[in-house]
């Protein structure tokens, strides 16, 4: 169903038909499980939920069409069975050519503002949505000079809905895509103007909510030595990803997450230098990989060296881990980790749907749904302030190559996630599109 054309940019909102979103959430969650083989059955099936949108750019297969488009398009955005949620108000930072939201909010009736205070109030004086949604991935936006971080406005998007919730005396819960910020100064700031406002705060990568193979669960209170990931791409916008993958399992190791001690990026003969060392081992790279039937052989030479590199993570606790960026050698997410107490090693694939609709988004949407019914964020917070503090070392040791930055601030403690990964209870990795 769609639903009347909205006009853009109208700061007063009229009352609208019933949606396409309204009329779907009559289905029940058995019914939307069967439909979809999507996470509905995560999902509590309830009155729908408002949401008001924050991005940067829509363009196709962006971050805002893979997490906006669920909502207005459906799990598999085919105009089928969605979570329900309703999108009521977007702003966006920039409009490129291929922009999307203009066509979006004709079609699906919603109204685009000039302000993120609009966005949340809908143009009135008081908050007009259950929960805040901010996308700060893709567009148009510089890079530090020296480290090359890319500097997405997440901390100004975070400010300016937090001003909102000051100015109309009243807070929502917020998730924030991806790492809080490309420096910690400003993540922390965000997290600490959370805690002080009471703002429920979630933040973080698709990747933990995706689907594992094998699909095992990493026993809670587990005696972990050392813990490798292995991935691919960017060292910042795909290394956060990896990171969100270390934690989610080092996090269930025994007494918790307590922190880091220090983070050392390694590159080009200083990776070869740390293993001769002692500081990471093949035989658990080889283990990682193996899991998404990939390997080590010929890693010297296969390595594309000018855009690899390996993040050594000492954790307070004595727990060593590696981050091993292995362009060349693995397009994948994949992740080993030794106990103290066995000689056993947990390695697991974190797989993805790397084509339309990119469906791993939509546990992450299941996730993001829950969260902004209970206030209780199914990814801790605390999990994605840590990654955010990992990364910006890790960049800036990236230009000090082989040398120890200490970590003082990354002391950080919390308990694990409970949330469930996509096919912890039964297979369900989906057939491609036709």
């Amino acid at each position: 169903m769609k639903a009347a054309t909205k006009i853009i940019n109208k700061a007063n909102p009229t009352v609208t038909p019933v949606s396409r979103r309204q009329a779907i959430k009559s289905l029940s969650g058995a019914a939307l499980v069967v439909a979809t083989s999507a996470p509905a059955a995560f999902a509590n099936r309830q009155r729908t939920i408002r949401v008001a949108g924050v991005g940067t750019v829509y363009n196709r297969n962006s971050h805002c069409d893979v997490i906006f488009g669920k909502l207005l398009e459906g799990w598999r955005h085919d105009d089928g069975p969605g979570p329900n949620m309703e999108l009521v108000g977007l702003y966006m930072d920039q409009w490129p050519d291929t922009d999307m939201a203009r066509e979006l909010a004709k079609e699906y009736d919603f109204p685009i503002f000039n302000s993120i205070s609009e966005a949340l109030t809908l143009g009135t004086d008081k908050l007009q949505c259950d929960g805040v949604i901010s996308v700060g991935e893709h567009g148009e936006y510089p890079y530090t000079p020296d480290t090359k971080q890319h500097k997405y406005p997440r901390r100004r998007f975070f400010d300016e809905i937090a001003d909102t919730f000051e100015s109309v005396n009243a807070v929502r819960p917020v998730f924030n895509d991806k790492h809080l910020s490309y420096n910690w100064a400003d993540g922390y700031a965000m997290y600490r103007r959370a805690e002080q406002l009471k703002i429920p705060f979630m933040a973080g990568s698709s990747l933990p909510f995706a689907w594992r193979y094998p699909a095992k669960v990493l026993p809670r209170g587990s005696q972990i030595s050392s813990i490798m990931v292995c991935g691919y791409g960017g060292l910042e916008s795909y290394g956060f990803h990896a990171l969100e993958v270390m934690q989610s399992l080092a996090e269930r190791r025994r007494g918790g997450e307590t922190g880091i001690k220090s983070v050392t990026t390694v590159s080009g003969d200083e990776i070869w230098k740390a293993e001769l060392a002692g500081r990471w081992s093949r035989k658990l790279m080889a283990q990682a990989l193996a899991t998404a039937g990939e390997n080590v052989d010929d890693l010297e030479n296969r390595l594309q060296r000018e855009t690899s590199a390996l993040y050594l993570i000492d954790y307070l606790d004595g727990t060593e881990g590696v981050l091993a960026m292995l362009d060349g050698i693995t397009g994948e997410f994949t992740v080993a980790a030794e106990m103290t107490d066995s000689n056993d090693v947990f390695a697991q694939w974190y797989r993805l749907e790397m084509t339309a609709p990119f469906r791993h988004f939509g546990y992450l949407v299941a996730g993001i749904e829950q969260f902004f019914r209970t206030g209780r964020a199914t990814a801790p917070i605390e999990r994605t302030l840590l990654t955010t503090g990992i990364l910006d070392r890790a960049m800036h040791g990236y230009l000090q190559n082989g040398k120890r930055l200490a970590t003082p601030e990354l002391a950080i403690r919390y308990r694990h996630s409970k949330w469930p990964f996509a096919n912890q209870f039964e297979e369900n990795f989906p057939a491609p599109m036709p």
